[in-house]
């Protein structure tokens, strides 16, 4: 079932309206999960970061073992291309996606140069203006890459978020702060985070069990030109209990204000609201 709606689909080479079948019941992403993707946004007649979107999917195929099969140009270029069915008042998610058709040895490895490509766009509006979420602990953890691939963003990655963000909705809340191998604080179950202490701005430092995500680092970028301090460090569920702001970073949403993390309220402060700011300003500057 799709999520949103107006859903175009780019397959053998041209686009399609509606949301086309693009998988057999033997290909080897159906039978062993070797599927990768990645998320873009058109929202505001913007495409903020769409190259680096694009780059990032080919990367992740590679560290499936899939071959990747379109350059980051002309990935750009297609999108661009199906984009134009869509007025600037629609906000559309952009998915890139690779999967293995058939597998090699024992059929367990992709076959070298046997892949499936195709992008679906969707209408998925913004979140509105004052929308936040709550976070609470999950005992599930992020893997390392010696039992997963956490270097790409695979789909394979994701039934482990599914069951963070289940276990914290039946708790009461929006979301799931997830922990690293290490117990300190990675992620949470769908998007990068940060926390503001005394106007600098922490975000826990890249170890190797999550992807650092690009719209993570245009913050990173915007606020330190801005002449905000920026820390990546480990950091613990109790430096976040202490926090006087906590926002999450993703591309779906962007930027999205947590108003508690268990017992803990917070006020979606003036860092975060700067943090937004700043990045739709940056994000004016990139044209379709």
């Amino acid at each position: 079932m799709a999520t949103g709606t107006q859903i175009r689909t780019y397959f053998n080479g041209a686009w399609h309206d509606g949301d086309v079948a693009v998988m057999r019941a033997a290909d080897h992403g159906s039978w062993l999960g070797t599927t990768v993707f990645d998320g873009a946004r058109y929202a505001n007649g913007v495409v903020p970061d769409l190259a680096a979107h694009c780059a990032r999917v080919n990367r992740s195929a590679e560290a499936l073992m899939i071959t990747p099969t379109v350059s980051t140009a002309d990935m750009v270029a297609i999108v661009r291309e199906g984009l134009r069915a869509y007025s600037p008042q629609t906000s559309v998610y952009i998915r890139p996606m690779y999967w293995a058709l058939d597998g090699g040895d024992l059929g367990i490895v992709p076959k070298e140069g046997s892949t499936g490509f195709a992008i679906s766009l969707e209408a998925i509006p913004m979140a509105p203006a004052g929308a936040s979420t709550t976070l609470t602990t999950t005992r599930f953890r992020r893997p390392v890459m010696e039992d997963n691939v956490v270097n790409a963003k695979a789909g394979c990655l994701y039934p482990n978020n599914a069951r963070m963000l289940a276990e914290a909705r039946s708790k009461g809340f929006g979301n799931a702060l997830v922990a690293d191998v290490m117990g300190n604080v990675a992620e949470t179950a769908s998007a990068n985070v940060f926390m503001v202490r005394d106007g600098v701005v922490f975000t826990p430092i890249p170890n190797g069990t999550f992807l650092a995500g690009i719209t993570r680092a245009r913050h990173m970028v915007n606020l330190r030109a801005d002449g905000v301090e920026v820390i990546e460090k480990v950091l613990t569920f109790e430096d976040f209990r202490a926090a006087d702001e906590v926002f999450l970073s993703g591309n779906m949403m962007k930027v999205t204000p947590v108003s508690a993390f268990d017992d803990r309220s917070y006020n979606s402060g003036p860092v975060t609201a700067r943090v937004r700011e700043l990045y739709w300003d940056w994000a004016a500057s990139e044209t379709l």
